[in-house]
């Protein structure tokens, strides 16, 4: 369950977007809102948010009381999380290789960062490692399948991919064959008023690193008339599907 990620390009594309990331991050609240309905009452005090970005669920736990670190592996989101004082303790870092000790957190929570792993099982494994005995670690995640309509829009045009490819759900479920997942599944779809803006919307949370590259140049006044004319769109407008899987692991 292995994908080609260049962990600094992937820095990079989330740093520059940490000064307006929560103006376009819908999708992780939403997401976030899903996953929090999945935490225990006895979620443990010593949290570690594990790609935290800008902090905003570093806060959320904060706020209940519990005593947060916020990991990134963006040191401009670090920045903007520490200057919102989303957390307690804030350390650069990757989910590949958390720079923690074994057993030093009550649970791990990771909300749309472990598609960004070189490898789903070490990440997994990660969390279990600085987990204490009785642990939870909380973790959503994109699933092949989603972005339909990004692909569908781009094809006519130059038929290369404009989005990552992501983990299926049999992927996810081979990656974590005996640490004892449990998951469930969520397609969200959000809506804009153009297909720029559905463009906008992933390059305003950072979304912008492809693992197989991207091509150069902007786009010119016929390729976003073709790319309005092809994206998918309903009386609510243009259209961004995602499949996420939300996983509960227990130590």
């Amino acid at each position: 369950m292995t994908l080609q990620v260049n962990k600094q390009a992937v820095a990079q594309a989330f740093g520059r977007a940490a000064g307006h990331y929560e103006q376009y991050a819908t999708l992780q609240r939403l997401s976030g809102d899903t996953l929090a309905a999945l935490a225990p009452a006895d979620y443990g005090r010593h949290l570690l948010d594990a790609g935290c970005g800008t902090g905003w669920y570093s806060r959320y736990w904060h706020q209940r009381g519990h005593h947060v670190t916020a990991l990134d592996i963006s040191p401009q989101m670090l920045h903007t999380a520490r200057e919102r004082h989303s957390a307690h303790h804030y350390l650069q870092g990757d989910i590949d290789a958390l720079p923690l000790a074994t057993g030093s957190v009550d649970g791990v929570w990771s909300n749309l960062a472990v598609q960004w792993s070189s490898d789903l099982r070490t990440a997994l494994r990660q969390f279990q490692r600085v987990l204490r005995p009785g642990g939870i670690a909380l973790f959503s995640t994109l699933l092949s399948g989603s972005l339909p309509e990004l692909h569908q829009a781009w094809a006519p045009l130059d038929g290369r991919r404009h989005a990552n490819r992501f983990l299926s759900d049999a992927q996810v479920r081979r990656a974590s064959t005996g640490l004892g997942l449990r998951v469930q599944r969520q397609c969200i779809t959000l809506h804009f008023p153009s297909a720029l803006g559905a463009m906008r919307s992933l390059k305003g949370i950072g979304a912008t690193h492809l693992h197989e590259g991207r091509g150069t140049g902007l786009l010119t006044r016929s390729q976003l008339a073709q790319l309005e004319y092809h994206w998918p769109q309903d009386a609510e407008g243009y259209r961004l599907s995602y499949h996420l899987l939300y996983g509960v692991l227990r130590t």
